[in-house]
């Protein structure tokens, strides 16, 4: 079976063409993005696409080039893997003592959840009872789990060469990291994205971007709540519909789509939003 050939984004195309030569806005516009006759509906296509990206630069003739120095648009948002994690502590500070009971990594890859990985983690320590009560976590849960430096070199190995993912990112990579750097000596070097901002940025117009709020507006259960697993799986499912928004703004690769702000709300989005109607949206509900 042949493997389905990744197209490239829109980003990549329009670099693609700018690194044959400087081009006019219009004739971006027919090769990059197919529009042609309409010259403003061109030359806004066009700006939509590359304006916000410092990578590309327009003169006062509508000619477009590339910066010098620009290095080669990075690897396209579905064919990074991304390990999506969440922790579950015992509620305090980790400079006082406290640590994680629980981890999970969900693995995403072209479109996919294609790995999934949890376990509790005995913090040596009891948990104060409002954190059992929150998460459903107990003392007696984990007399017999390991100790974090029984399963640190399998959570590296889980993260490394991964996009580090949370909901909250500093929070979730905050307690790794120096749990990682206690057990091991070392932590890996990987990019981080935060659900979170992306969801500020993809979806200006939600007014509440917590991970219930999302998954309530993407139709995406969530199975224990406040448990590792079930918030990383929730996490996950919310990551791969933010992605799909991202590549409909052709957003091609981790630098655009951090530094991608939206202008100001299309007239779709605000008649579905003033009308209250967060469905269509939201798209369809993921079992």
């Amino acid at each position: 079976m042949t493997e389905k050939r990744q197209r490239p984004s829109l980003l990549q195309s329009a670099q693609a063409t700018l690194e044959e030569g400087p081009t006019t806005t219009h004739e971006l516009a027919r090769r990059v993005l197919g529009i042609a006759g309409h010259q403003g509906a061109a030359a806004a296509a066009v700006f939509s696409l590359l304006g916000a990206d410092d990578r590309f630069q327009v003169d006062g003739d509508g000619v477009w080039s590339l910066r010098p120095g620009t290095l080669r648009l990075g690897s396209p948002l579905n064919q990074l893997r991304y390990a999506v994690v969440d922790v579950e502590t015992t509620g305090g500070k980790y400079e006082r003592g406290h640590g994680i009971t629980e981890v999970a990594i969900v693995e995403v890859w072209r479109g996919t959840i294609v790995d999934e990985y949890q376990t509790l983690v005995n913090p040596g320590r009891r948990i104060p009872t409002r954190i059992a009560r929150l998460t459903g976590i107990t003392d007696g849960m984990l007399v017999h789990a390991p100790v974090f430096g029984e399963v640190a070199e399998d959570i590296l190995q889980r993260l490394d060469g991964r996009v580090f993912v949370a909901h909250n990112v500093r929070y979730d990579w905050s307690w790794l990291h120096a749990h990682l750097a206690d057990a091991l000596g070392s932590v890996p070097e990987v990019e981080r994205l935060c659900t979170v901002r992306l969801a500020r940025r993809l979806i200006p117009e939600l007014p509440r971007r917590n991970l219930d709020a999302l998954s309530e507006f993407f139709r995406i259960p969530i199975h224990q709540r406040h448990r590792a697993y079930g918030d990383a799986l929730a996490t996950a499912r919310v990551l791969l519909r933010l992605l799909d928004l991202a590549d409909g703004l052709g957003l091609g690769d981790l630098h655009a789509l951090r530094r991608y702000r939206p202008k100001r709300r299309n007239r779709q989005q605000m008649d579905l939003f003033e009308g209250g109607d967060l469905s269509t949206l939201g798209g369809p509900r993921i079992p």
